[in-house]
Protein backbone atom coordinates (compact mmCIF):
# COMPACT_ATOMS: atom_id res chain seq x y z
CA UNK A 1 0.00 0.00 0.00
CA UNK A 2 1.43 3.22 -0.93
CA UNK A 3 -0.22 6.55 1.34
CA UNK A 4 0.46 9.57 -1.35
CA UNK A 5 0.64 12.79 0.82
CA UNK A 6 -0.47 16.38 -0.75
CA UNK A 7 2.07 18.92 -1.55
CA UNK A 8 0.60 21.00 1.59
CA UNK A 9 1.44 18.01 3.93
CA UNK A 10 3.24 19.14 6.86
CA UNK A 11 6.57 16.94 8.69
CA UNK A 12 3.72 16.05 11.46
CA UNK A 13 1.19 14.98 8.84
CA UNK A 14 3.81 12.52 7.86
CA UNK A 15 4.79 11.31 10.61
CA UNK A 16 1.08 10.74 11.87
CA UNK A 17 1.08 8.14 8.95
CA UNK A 18 4.54 6.63 9.84
CA UNK A 19 2.84 5.97 13.45
CA UNK A 20 -0.11 4.64 12.50
CA UNK A 21 1.54 2.42 10.20
CA UNK A 22 3.97 0.81 12.69
CA UNK A 23 1.03 0.59 15.47
CA UNK A 24 -0.22 -1.95 12.81
CA UNK A 25 2.90 -4.05 13.08
CA UNK A 26 4.00 -2.84 9.93
CA UNK A 27 7.12 -0.61 8.30
CA UNK A 28 6.57 2.71 7.12
CA UNK A 29 8.94 3.95 4.40
CA UNK A 30 8.77 7.76 3.64
CA UNK A 31 9.70 8.12 -0.17
CA UNK A 32 10.07 12.31 -0.50
CA UNK A 33 9.35 13.13 -4.28
CA UNK A 34 9.51 16.58 -6.25
CA UNK A 35 6.16 17.69 -5.89
CA UNK A 36 5.10 15.20 -2.90
CA UNK A 37 5.87 12.65 0.00
CA UNK A 38 4.63 9.11 -0.52
CA UNK A 39 4.85 6.55 2.39
CA UNK A 40 4.97 3.17 1.34
CA UNK A 41 3.64 0.21 4.06
CA UNK A 42 6.30 -2.91 4.01
CA UNK A 43 5.71 -6.20 5.41
CA UNK A 44 1.63 -7.15 4.65
CA UNK A 45 1.25 -10.12 3.11
CA UNK A 46 -1.95 -9.38 2.06
CA UNK A 47 -4.59 -6.66 1.74
CA UNK A 48 -4.70 -3.72 4.57
CA UNK A 49 -7.34 -1.63 5.14
CA UNK A 50 -6.27 1.66 4.58
CA UNK A 51 -9.63 4.01 5.02
CA UNK A 52 -8.20 5.36 8.24
CA UNK A 53 -5.69 6.82 6.62
CA UNK A 54 -7.73 8.18 4.16
CA UNK A 55 -9.29 10.94 6.74
CA UNK A 56 -5.69 11.91 7.90
CA UNK A 57 -4.86 15.90 7.65
CA UNK A 58 -2.61 15.83 4.63
CA UNK A 59 -3.56 12.63 3.04
CA UNK A 60 -3.96 12.90 -0.99
CA UNK A 61 -5.16 9.25 -1.88
CA UNK A 62 -4.26 5.69 -0.48
CA UNK A 63 -3.57 2.87 -3.34
CA UNK A 64 -3.22 -0.42 -3.22
CA UNK A 65 -0.44 -2.20 -4.59
CA UNK A 66 -2.40 -5.36 -6.35
CA UNK A 67 1.32 -7.02 -7.24
CA UNK A 68 2.66 -9.76 -4.70
CA UNK A 69 6.05 -8.03 -5.39
CA UNK A 70 5.81 -3.98 -3.45
CA UNK A 71 8.47 -2.41 -3.66
CA UNK A 72 9.84 -3.44 -7.46
CA UNK A 73 6.61 -2.45 -8.88
CA UNK A 74 5.56 0.56 -11.19
CA UNK A 75 2.69 0.99 -8.61
CA UNK A 76 5.42 1.27 -6.07
CA UNK A 77 7.42 3.64 -8.13
CA UNK A 78 6.75 5.31 -11.48
CA UNK A 79 9.84 6.75 -12.39
CA UNK A 80 12.74 4.27 -13.81
CA UNK A 81 15.26 3.90 -11.17
CA UNK A 82 18.94 4.64 -12.68
CA UNK A 83 21.49 2.21 -10.83
CA UNK A 84 24.97 3.23 -10.77
CA UNK A 85 27.28 0.79 -10.09
CA UNK A 86 30.53 3.40 -10.69
CA UNK A 87 30.80 6.97 -11.39
CA UNK A 88 29.42 7.69 -14.94
CA UNK A 89 28.18 3.95 -15.15
CA UNK A 90 24.72 3.86 -15.23
CA UNK A 91 21.59 1.80 -16.01
CA UNK A 92 18.30 2.48 -16.62
CA UNK A 93 18.45 5.79 -18.60
CA UNK A 94 19.00 6.55 -22.10
CA UNK A 95 22.42 5.14 -22.52
CA UNK A 96 23.17 1.47 -23.09
CA UNK A 97 26.09 0.67 -21.00
CA UNK A 98 27.91 -2.57 -22.09
CA UNK A 99 29.06 -5.35 -19.79
CA UNK A 100 32.24 -7.64 -21.48
CA UNK A 101 34.63 -10.21 -20.70
CA UNK A 102 35.51 -13.84 -20.36
CA UNK A 103 33.03 -16.24 -18.38
CA UNK A 104 35.64 -16.77 -16.12
CA UNK A 105 38.92 -15.57 -14.74
CA UNK A 106 41.62 -17.85 -15.81
CA UNK A 107 45.44 -16.09 -15.33
CA UNK A 108 46.50 -12.45 -15.47
CA UNK A 109 47.23 -12.33 -18.57
CA UNK A 110 44.71 -13.54 -19.76
CA UNK A 111 41.96 -11.00 -17.63
CA UNK A 112 43.92 -8.23 -18.48
CA UNK A 113 44.20 -9.24 -22.07
CA UNK A 114 40.14 -9.08 -22.54
CA UNK A 115 39.95 -5.96 -20.25
CA UNK A 116 41.88 -4.10 -22.32
CA UNK A 117 40.23 -4.95 -25.47
CA UNK A 118 36.77 -4.18 -23.91
CA UNK A 119 37.98 -1.02 -22.66
CA UNK A 120 39.11 -0.11 -26.20
CA UNK A 121 35.93 -1.56 -27.86
CA UNK A 122 33.67 0.47 -25.74
CA UNK A 123 32.71 -1.35 -22.78
CA UNK A 124 32.40 0.35 -19.49
CA UNK A 125 32.22 -2.41 -17.09
CA UNK A 126 34.02 -5.61 -16.99
CA UNK A 127 32.96 -9.43 -16.56
CA UNK A 128 34.19 -11.81 -15.24
CA UNK A 129 33.99 -14.87 -12.95
CA UNK A 130 35.98 -15.59 -10.23
CA UNK A 131 33.22 -18.53 -8.58
CA UNK A 132 31.77 -20.19 -10.54
CA UNK A 133 28.32 -22.43 -10.43
CA UNK A 134 28.56 -25.28 -12.77
CA UNK A 135 26.53 -28.00 -13.65
CA UNK A 136 29.40 -30.96 -13.46
CA UNK A 137 31.40 -30.87 -10.24
CA UNK A 138 34.32 -31.80 -12.08
CA UNK A 139 34.33 -28.28 -14.20
CA UNK A 140 36.46 -25.86 -13.36
CA UNK A 141 34.72 -23.69 -10.61
CA UNK A 142 36.84 -20.51 -11.30
CA UNK A 143 39.81 -19.22 -9.57
CA UNK A 144 38.28 -18.04 -6.14
CA UNK A 145 39.50 -15.25 -4.07
CA UNK A 146 42.65 -15.02 -6.38
CA UNK A 147 40.51 -14.25 -9.22
CA UNK A 148 39.11 -11.49 -7.45
CA UNK A 149 42.46 -9.82 -7.02
CA UNK A 150 43.31 -10.33 -10.67
CA UNK A 151 40.20 -8.70 -11.49
CA UNK A 152 41.22 -5.83 -9.47
CA UNK A 153 44.35 -5.30 -11.12
CA UNK A 154 42.50 -5.39 -14.02
CA UNK A 155 40.25 -2.57 -12.49
CA UNK A 156 43.66 -0.94 -11.78
CA UNK A 157 44.95 -0.83 -15.08
CA UNK A 158 41.90 -0.27 -17.11
CA UNK A 159 39.33 1.87 -14.75
CA UNK A 160 36.35 -0.66 -15.56
CA UNK A 161 34.43 -1.51 -12.38
CA UNK A 162 34.20 -5.24 -11.74
CA UNK A 163 30.98 -7.25 -12.31
CA UNK A 164 31.21 -10.88 -10.78
CA UNK A 165 29.35 -13.20 -9.27
CA UNK A 166 28.67 -14.62 -5.72
CA UNK A 167 27.35 -17.91 -4.84
CA UNK A 168 26.69 -17.94 -1.14
CA UNK A 169 26.15 -15.59 1.44
CA UNK A 170 29.93 -15.61 3.00
CA UNK A 171 31.04 -15.35 -0.53
CA UNK A 172 28.93 -12.18 -0.80
CA UNK A 173 30.96 -10.67 2.11
CA UNK A 174 34.24 -11.81 0.48
CA UNK A 175 33.35 -11.13 -3.45
CA UNK A 176 31.68 -7.25 -1.76
CA UNK A 177 35.15 -6.40 -1.01
CA UNK A 178 36.61 -6.41 -4.96
CA UNK A 179 33.44 -6.46 -7.14
CA UNK A 180 31.55 -2.58 -7.58
CA UNK A 181 28.61 -4.81 -8.63
CA UNK A 182 27.51 -8.21 -7.27
CA UNK A 183 25.91 -10.67 -9.83
CA UNK A 184 23.41 -13.49 -8.76
CA UNK A 185 23.65 -16.11 -11.29
CA UNK A 186 20.33 -18.01 -13.02
CA UNK A 187 20.91 -21.29 -10.30
CA UNK A 188 21.12 -18.83 -6.97
CA UNK A 189 18.28 -16.97 -8.35
CA UNK A 190 15.79 -17.91 -5.44
CA UNK A 191 18.68 -18.30 -3.38
CA UNK A 192 16.72 -16.16 -0.86
CA UNK A 193 19.28 -16.24 2.03
CA UNK A 194 22.18 -14.88 -0.50
CA UNK A 195 19.61 -12.28 -1.54
CA UNK A 196 18.64 -11.09 1.95
CA UNK A 197 23.09 -11.01 2.41
CA UNK A 198 23.32 -9.01 -0.55
CA UNK A 199 20.42 -7.28 -0.02
CA UNK A 200 21.79 -6.35 3.71
CA UNK A 201 25.56 -5.41 2.31
CA UNK A 202 23.90 -2.51 0.13
CA UNK A 203 26.60 -2.73 -3.27
CA UNK A 204 24.43 -2.90 -6.32
CA UNK A 205 23.30 -6.24 -7.60
CA UNK A 206 22.94 -8.01 -11.38
CA UNK A 207 20.24 -10.23 -10.73
CA UNK A 208 19.63 -12.87 -13.24
CA UNK A 209 16.18 -14.90 -14.39
CA UNK A 210 16.44 -18.35 -13.01
CA UNK A 211 16.92 -20.96 -15.69
CA UNK A 212 13.10 -21.49 -15.85
CA UNK A 213 11.97 -18.86 -13.79
CA UNK A 214 8.56 -16.70 -14.65
CA UNK A 215 9.00 -13.19 -14.47
CA UNK A 216 6.91 -13.12 -11.28
CA UNK A 217 9.42 -15.26 -9.75
CA UNK A 218 12.04 -12.81 -10.97
CA UNK A 219 10.15 -9.83 -9.67
CA UNK A 220 9.63 -11.52 -6.39
CA UNK A 221 13.79 -12.60 -5.77
CA UNK A 222 14.13 -8.75 -6.46
CA UNK A 223 12.01 -7.67 -4.27
CA UNK A 224 14.38 -9.91 -1.21
CA UNK A 225 16.68 -7.67 -2.01
CA UNK A 226 15.19 -4.28 -1.71
CA UNK A 227 12.80 -5.87 1.47
CA UNK A 228 16.67 -5.07 2.86
CA UNK A 229 17.08 -2.12 2.13
CA UNK A 230 18.75 -2.16 -1.38
CA UNK A 231 16.77 -0.49 -4.11
CA UNK A 232 20.23 -0.69 -6.35
CA UNK A 233 19.13 -3.96 -8.36
CA UNK A 234 19.26 -4.29 -12.20
CA UNK A 235 17.41 -7.34 -13.54
CA UNK A 236 19.16 -9.61 -16.16
CA UNK A 237 17.11 -11.98 -19.57
CA UNK A 238 19.52 -14.74 -19.96
CA UNK A 239 17.67 -17.27 -21.75
CA UNK A 240 15.13 -20.31 -20.20
CA UNK A 241 15.78 -23.85 -20.45
CA UNK A 242 13.99 -25.03 -23.60
CA UNK A 243 12.47 -28.72 -24.85
CA UNK A 244 14.46 -27.31 -28.55
CA UNK A 245 18.44 -28.21 -28.41
CA UNK A 246 19.33 -25.96 -31.65
CA UNK A 247 20.51 -23.63 -28.71
CA UNK A 248 21.40 -23.61 -25.67
CA UNK A 249 18.36 -21.78 -24.07
CA UNK A 250 15.52 -19.72 -25.45
CA UNK A 251 16.62 -16.24 -25.31
CA UNK A 252 13.28 -14.16 -24.31
CA UNK A 253 13.16 -10.87 -25.36
CA UNK A 254 9.99 -10.40 -24.69
CA UNK A 255 10.84 -9.94 -21.26
CA UNK A 256 12.36 -6.95 -21.49
CA UNK A 257 9.11 -4.66 -22.75
CA UNK A 258 7.24 -6.45 -20.00
CA UNK A 259 9.47 -6.55 -17.41
CA UNK A 260 10.06 -2.72 -18.21
CA UNK A 261 6.42 -2.42 -17.93
CA UNK A 262 5.59 -4.23 -14.58
CA UNK A 263 8.91 -3.12 -12.57
CA UNK A 264 10.90 0.77 -12.29
CA UNK A 265 14.28 -1.35 -12.18
CA UNK A 266 16.47 -1.79 -14.88
CA UNK A 267 16.49 -4.88 -17.04
CA UNK A 268 19.62 -5.75 -19.36
CA UNK A 269 20.31 -8.47 -21.03
CA UNK A 270 23.06 -11.28 -21.78
CA UNK A 271 22.99 -12.52 -25.69
CA UNK A 272 26.30 -14.92 -24.80
CA UNK A 273 23.88 -17.11 -21.94
CA UNK A 274 20.76 -16.62 -23.91
CA UNK A 275 21.93 -18.26 -27.22
CA UNK A 276 25.43 -20.28 -26.41
CA UNK A 277 26.34 -19.96 -29.66
CA UNK A 278 28.83 -17.50 -31.25
CA UNK A 279 27.40 -16.89 -34.31
CA UNK A 280 24.22 -15.64 -32.85
CA UNK A 281 25.23 -13.29 -29.92
CA UNK A 282 25.54 -10.48 -32.53
CA UNK A 283 22.05 -11.08 -33.72
CA UNK A 284 20.06 -11.38 -30.59
CA UNK A 285 22.55 -8.04 -29.23
CA UNK A 286 21.27 -5.80 -31.66
CA UNK A 287 17.54 -7.24 -31.42
CA UNK A 288 18.39 -6.93 -27.24
CA UNK A 289 19.06 -3.15 -27.76
CA UNK A 290 16.56 -2.95 -30.25
CA UNK A 291 13.84 -3.98 -27.45
CA UNK A 292 14.65 -1.08 -25.38
CA UNK A 293 17.31 -2.88 -22.80
CA UNK A 294 19.12 -0.82 -20.13
CA UNK A 295 22.14 -3.02 -20.88
CA UNK A 296 23.96 -5.62 -22.80
CA UNK A 297 26.38 -8.14 -21.04
CA UNK A 298 28.60 -9.75 -23.75
CA UNK A 299 31.35 -12.51 -23.20
CA UNK A 300 34.71 -11.89 -24.72
CA UNK A 301 37.64 -13.96 -24.53
CA UNK A 302 41.29 -13.62 -26.03
CA UNK A 303 41.39 -16.74 -27.17
CA UNK A 304 37.71 -18.63 -26.99
CA UNK A 305 39.39 -21.07 -28.61
CA UNK A 306 41.51 -21.90 -25.08
CA UNK A 307 38.62 -20.65 -22.71
CA UNK A 308 38.37 -23.07 -19.55
CA UNK A 309 34.26 -22.11 -19.21
CA UNK A 310 31.99 -20.63 -22.36
CA UNK A 311 34.47 -20.47 -25.09
CA UNK A 312 31.58 -22.07 -27.79
CA UNK A 313 29.49 -18.25 -26.73
CA UNK A 314 32.68 -16.11 -26.41
CA UNK A 315 33.43 -13.68 -28.90
CA UNK A 316 36.88 -12.77 -29.69
CA UNK A 317 37.75 -9.01 -29.29
CA UNK A 318 37.84 -8.01 -33.41
CA UNK A 319 34.10 -9.54 -33.34
CA UNK A 320 33.80 -7.71 -30.16
CA UNK A 321 34.54 -4.56 -31.40
CA UNK A 322 32.60 -4.87 -34.48
CA UNK A 323 29.44 -5.55 -32.58
CA UNK A 324 29.66 -2.46 -30.74
CA UNK A 325 29.70 -0.54 -33.68
CA UNK A 326 26.99 -2.09 -35.00
CA UNK A 327 25.14 -1.59 -31.42
CA UNK A 328 25.76 2.49 -31.98
CA UNK A 329 23.87 2.12 -34.91
CA UNK A 330 20.53 0.16 -33.65
CA UNK A 331 20.61 2.21 -30.49
CA UNK A 332 20.96 6.29 -32.46
CA UNK A 333 17.66 4.88 -34.36
CA UNK A 334 15.44 4.29 -31.19
CA UNK A 335 16.70 7.64 -30.06
CA UNK A 336 19.39 6.11 -27.19
CA UNK A 337 22.50 5.97 -27.52
CA UNK A 338 25.66 3.18 -25.95
CA UNK A 339 27.52 4.32 -22.91
CA UNK A 340 30.43 5.35 -23.33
Amino acid sequence: MLVVMKQTATPADIERVCEWIKEKGYTAQPMPGAQRTAIGLIGNDGRVDGSPLEDMPGVAEVIYVTNPYKQVSREWKQENTIVEIAPGVRFGGTEVPIIAGPCSVESESQILAAAHAVKKAGAVALRGGAFKPRSSPYSFQGMGEQGLKLLALAKRETGLPIVTEAMDEAGAELVAKYADCLQIGARNMQNYSLLKAVGKIGKPVLLKRGMAATIQDLLLSAEYILAEGNSQVILCERGLRSFDTTSRNLFDLTAIPVVQSLSHLPIVADPSHGTGRRDKVLAMSRAAVAAGADGVMIEVHPHPEKAMSDGAQSLTPVQFTDAVLQLRRIAAAIDRSIAS
